[in-house]
Order: C-alpha cells, then structure tokens, then sequence
C-alpha cells in the first residue's frame, strides 16, 4: 500500500483554500500537513476539505498566526496537541495514522522563524527558536528512548522546520551563514534533533547534497525563478524503521506561481507501507 503525505505552510489556510483544493485534486496525497493556518478552530474550512474527501483532521489554530492542521484520507487511531516551550502558540499535533501493520506516527511542525537578528541575548524569537529545537530533541529522545525503539517505531515528522540545513539548501552558502534559518547553532540543532530518532531526510535521499534544493521564495523576489534565491525551510522526516518504505518524493515548485501564492511551496513523500 502507497502513503503518500504532502506538508505545505500555506500562509493563511482560508485565503488560499482554493490553492490547497487545487493541489489536493492534481496531487491526491493521502495525508496534507499544513502549517501557518492563521485560523482559529471554529473558523476552520472543514467543508471544504470534507468535499475533497478528507474526512480525518486535526486542526489547532489561533487568530492572525501560527497554527497546524492534519488532513487525511487514512484513519487516525490517536491523535494529541503539544505545547512547546510553556507557551500555547499552535505550532505540534501528532497523529497516529491508522495504516499497515501498526500505525505510523506523524508530527506536523512549525518551528518558530527566529525573527531577523541571530543572537538569542539581543532576540527572544531567536531564543524562543532555539529552546525548541532543543525541547524538541529531547522530546523525541523521549518517546523512543532506546536505539532499538528508534528503529522500531514507525515515525514521519513534517513541517516548516524555519532551517536549512546543509551547505546546498541555500542560494549561497557563503552569504547566509549569519542570516537567521542557516547560522551555525541552528544547524547545529536541527542535528541533534535528526540524531534524537535517527531521523531520515526523506528528499535527500533522492537529491543528493551537493546539489541545489529549495521549498521557499522570499515575497521580496519580484521574478523569483529568474533570481533562484531559495531555502529549503519544509522538510519530511522519517524513522528508520520506514527506510525501506521510502519510495519517492516530489516538490511542488509551480504552487509557487499560483494566484495569491505562499511563499511555501508544498513537498511530498510516498512509502510503500
């Protein structure tokens, strides 16, 4: 059976509900995790996604920011809400997606952006950034505290994790090394949290490192194809007990071009589960 799940910061999930139910009927992932919702729960487009046949949800929003929503075809057997760093801001849900042998536990993310200055002395949301990436490693090495159970346990974790990671996720290397997404102690614990569960980069598993990935395009970019100044900020993790369940992915670059576009564009992940 094919798994295929899609994770898209949409930037406001009621002003581009047209953009998402487009993408769901080319596409026709099984699960879509959207982050940056901007919605509260009662406002939710639940009709909308009810009609495109996703009749599995699990929404936690706020006005105006933030906020997370899984969408699904599949079952959940379970699911949960968790707040990070003692505030309630709208940025994890887990659920367990009731498919295959045993259910598959996927987290939907939105690490917090950092805001522009990448000293957590002069800038609490670079601060706030930080004690995420470290409450969420741990919190990983928590519910699977053992090697063995971290390769155990099916596991996906998607989002707009706000890093890019490797030397070839940004434009130029070079010139962002100070610019708040890829300074070195971000990159630093976005390690340590793929450490915690011996997580998998599910797209580099398909493009390899040294060559150019991107999900973002800064609003700022007037021709943003022509200048290709792109991040890769949106990721899909896996465990290692799904290694050999990874069979494809896909990045949905000309969402990029649509009418009232995100800067996000969606990527996807199919297992063979």
């Amino acid at each position: 059976m094919a798994l295929t799940i899609a994770t898209w910061n949409i930037n406001s999930v009621r002003l581009r509900i047209g953009n998402v139910a487009r993408l769901l009927k080319a596409e026709k992932p099984d699960v879509l995790c959207l982050q940056e919702t901007k919605c509260p729960d009662e406002l939710f487009p639940h009709d909308a996604f009810e009609a495109l046949g996703y009749r599995h949800r699990l929404i936690h929003g706020m006005k105006g920011y933030n906020g997370v929503a899984i969408v699904s075809r599949v079952p959940f057997s379970g699911t949960a809400i968790h707040h990070r760093c003692g505030k309630e801001d709208c940025r994890h849900v887990r659920a367990w997606l009731d498919i295959g042998r045993d259910p598959i536990a996927l987290d939907n993310l939105y690490i917090p952006s950092g805001g522009d200055i990448p000293d957590p002395a002069q800038n609490d949301k670079f601060a706030h950034k930080l004690d995420f990436y470290r409450e969420m490693a741990r919190w990983f090495a928590e519910v699977a505290p053992a090697k063995s159970a971290r390769r155990g346990k099916r596991g996906i974790a998607v989002g707009d994790l706000n890093v890019a990671p490797l030397e070839h996720d940004v434009w130029s290397h070079k010139q962002l090394l100070d610019v708040v997404s890829h300074t070195p102690i971000e990159v630093e614990l976005f390690g340590k949290m793929m450490k915690s569960r011996d997580w998998i980069d599910v797209p580099r598993r398909f493009v390899p490192a040294d060559q150019k990935l991107y999900s973002w395009w800064s609003y700022r970019n007037q021709d943003w194809r022509k200048s290709d100044r792109g991040r890769r900020l949106d990721h899909i993790l896996a465990t290692p007990a799904l290694d050999s369940a990874i069979v494809g992915y896909r990045i949905v670059k000309d969402t990029r071009d649509w009418d009232k576009a995100s800067d996000h564009v969606p990527v996807l992940a199919t297992f063979a589960v």
